[in-house]
């Protein structure tokens, strides 16, 4: 309902700025650039939507193989300490367990369409255990949260579209997004648990989240000491080496359970074809939207008064251009990805408000339909603080961002 919304205003806005330019500043261009720029985003939406499918279905083929191989169940294993802890209120050794974990892995590696059913087999274990049926429950929204503040290691799909945006290394925003989507999960874990009041000084988390955010300042202090050139050499190859290292990773643990690893990745890789046609559409009527937008002007407008009223307070506004995607992206996940897209194609994918859009992209995730889909699936209709909660996870995510973009290409 929310993207129904935001879509329809993006056509009525651009028909009114039109009309005000073509009357009151005699702009006789603005109709026909609206109506061209309508039939080059449906090309490029389906042009993208194609370049997915090889991607997805890889991820999806290696996801299978790692579930059949016990990748995923030895992980969910080592983290049912942790998650006893955030999760207090579900047995333990509750299956909902593997259910989470399938969804946070999904997420972690970037695939966000393969994550939503998985996400829905979470929410549907969670509500058989919630004793008041309309009315979310606190393991419910520490579940949504960890989900909407976008814990992701492997930004496979961002990286693809810097990829298809002919970016020189798709792969350097790898760490940032890694840095900044721990700022948005650790401060979403903060304030639910502040919220739920849970005993953040257990030894568990003390030592696992401590223990995490001491790994991440210590990987900013140690990019913070290297030149731009250093600094992009080392984030890609670091992030090429994990993600060809867990392939491999995968692979070994098939063999070792005995099941046929090819047969098995196919069966993951089919999943990934279907997923990469079903966005097509959506994809295509986002990007269309967007494009109409920026063609009358309208993108121009709103992003030159953003940056006016921050130039007011003596701050830089370059990162002001890239602010569409993470305005969007607690929206909709297909309209941030169409936000990014185009502040890649507007501004190139190595300048500094293409990066920062694809950090802001893999940073967060779709908070509002997160919760209309994954409460909708079970009829809950009290909320209680899920909506604050994400939002100001989102929000650290946001600020996260902006400095961290600033420190690694600015």
């Amino acid at each position: 309902m929310v993207l129904n919304y935001i879509w329809i205003a993006f056509f009525l806005i651009a028909f009114v700025v039109a009309l005000v330019k073509l009357v009151f500043m005699g702009d006789v261009e603005v109709f026909p650039a609206i109506m061209n720029s309508t039939f080059e985003t449906a090309k490029t939406g389906f042009e993208i939507s194609l370049g997915l499918t090889g991607v997805l279905s890889l991820w999806l083929g290696i996801m299978k193989v790692g579930e059949r191989g016990g990748v995923v169940n030895v992980l969910a294993r080592g983290l049912t300490p942790l998650f006893s802890k955030l999760f207090p209120d579900i047995p333990k050794g509750h299956p909902v367990y593997g259910n989470i974990f399938m969804n946070i892995a999904a997420n972690m590696l970037g695939l966000d369409n393969a994550a939503t059913p998985l996400g829905l087999k979470a929410m549907e274990g969670l509500q058989e255990i919630n004793k008041k049926k309309d009315t979310a429950s606190n393991p419910m929204i520490m579940f949504l949260v960890l989900n909407t503040s976008g814990l992701t290691i492997i930004p496979i799909s961002v990286m693809t579209y810097r990829f298809q945006q002919g970016a020189a290394q798709p792969t350097d925003v790898f760490v940032p997004i890694l840095i900044a989507t721990f700022v948005a999960t650790l401060s979403g874990i903060v304030v639910t648990s502040l919220y739920q009041r849970i005993n953040l000084f257990s030894r568990t988390l003390v030592l696992t989240l401590g223990g995490a955010s001491l790994l991440v300042a210590a990987i900013c202090w140690g990019f913070s000491r290297m030149d731009s050139e250093t600094m992009n050499i080392v984030g890609s190859t670091s992030a090429n080496v994990i993600l060809f290292t867990i392939i491999v990773l995968f692979i070994l643990a098939g063999i070792r359970k005995r099941i046929n690893v090819y047969d098995t990745f196919i069966e993951g890789a089919k999943e990934g074809f279907e997923t990469a046609v079903r966005i097509i559409p959506y994809l295509v009527a986002i990007l269309v939207a967007i494009g109409v937008f920026r063609a009358a002007g309208a993108m121009d407008w709103l992003i030159g008064g953003i940056r006016w009223l921050v130039e007011l307070t003596g701050a830089s506004g370059d990162w002001v251009a890239a602010l569409p995607t993470a305005i969007m992206k607690p929206l909709s996940g297909s309209g941030a990805r169409g936000m990014m897209v185009d502040a890649m194609a507007t501004y190139g994918a190595d300048s500094f408000v293409g990066r920062l859009s694809c950090i802001f992209q893999g940073s967060t995730d779709t908070t509002f339909y997160i919760l209309a889909v994954y409460f909708g699936s079970v009829g809950i209709r009290k909320t209680r603080h899920a909506v604050a909660c994400g939002l100001l996870a989102d929000l650290a995510g946001v600020i996260a961002s902006i400095g961290i973009c600033y420190l690694f290409f600015s």
